[in-house]
């Protein structure tokens, strides 16, 4: 069950993830600057702060509220955008005093994920 619904709220971040890129950039193409993207990743951010937040001042019971957590934050957030949870991630280690560990995430996925970038198009062109 768990996975149905991961899987129908994937869906629908996926087509919501599509339809809003496309939206802002019908307005502000990308030839300058991807904005759909950067709009996409700031929205997914606020929305997930808010169904976190409330989700946790709910009354619902522990196995409604973990329902909701797979189904709008891991299915529906995580395929509109994944860069929300990692900077849910970083804040919760904010929050925690762990700085080492904030600064390693936000450092580690940016840093090395251009490095794995150009490393993949380098592969990618020595292969093909």
């Amino acid at each position: 069950m768990n996975l149905l619904l991961i899987g129908i709220a994937g869906g629908l971040g996926a087509i919501a993830r599509y339809s809003t890129g496309a939206l802002v950039e019908h307005f502000w193409p990308k030839d300058q600057f991807p904005w759909g993207t950067f709009v996409v990743n700031m929205l997914g951010c606020l929305v997930f702060g808010i169904v976190y937040a409330l989700i946790e001042a709910s009354q619902w019971t522990p196995d409604t509220q973990e329902r909701i957590r797979l189904f709008v934050l891991i299915g529906f957030m995580g395929a509109f955008t994944t860069y929300s949870t990692y900077a849910f991630q970083s804040a919760a280690l904010l929050e925690e005093s762990k700085w080492g560990l904030a600064l390693w995430n936000i450092v580690g996925h940016t840093g090395i994920g251009l490095i794995l970038i150009f490393a993949g198009i380098w592969l990618g062109k020595t292969f093909a």
